[in-house]
């Protein structure tokens, strides 16, 4: 179904990422850490729990907040030009700055939109739906510049 706007949550829904946490939780425990090993834990799972990716595309622009961190506006007067890339494994997931992307803010996956601004700037956000972000910027008609 083709939209003139897009918008895509995202979390840290991983199963081997909770597991992980678990096995740590057991670890501390079995080793008598549980004070100190319980708060890290308990302070480290919350923040995961409370990091959410929200991109929107429209009419307007580019929006996207990486939740508790990061919230940007572009209208795209300030875009050069906005594409779905591949970015490939960029050394983890979250923020990941310097890459040959710019700042990747992404959940999981190697999907992407790659933002390039007329000020030179660029950023890519990781995506779960790509084919669907792709028939909105068709839609929309954003630029699109291959050199990114």
């Amino acid at each position: 179904m083709t939209q003139n706007h897009f918008r895509e949550i995202q979390r840290f829904n991983q199963w081997w990422l909770w597991i992980s946490f678990l096995v740590l939780g057991v670890f501390l425990i079995y080793l008598n850490a549980v004070n100190l090993g319980a708060l890290v834990l308990v302070v480290v799972s919350l923040i995961f729990l409370s990091l959410r990716l929200i991109t929107n595309v429209d009419k307007a622009g580019v929006k996207f907040r990486f939740f508790p961190f990061v919230k940007k506006n572009y209208s795209w007067e300030e875009i050069e030009s906005a594409r779905i890339v591949n970015y490939g494994f960029v050394g983890g997931w979250g923020i990941r700055l310097f890459t040959s992307y710019g700042t990747v803010y992404n959940v999981k996956g190697d999907k992407g939109l790659a933002v390039k601004l007329k000020n030179g700037k660029k950023f890519c956000l990781g995506t779960q739906r790509p084919q669907e972000l792709q028939e909105t910027l068709d839609l929309l008609g954003p630029p699109r510049n291959s050199a990114l």
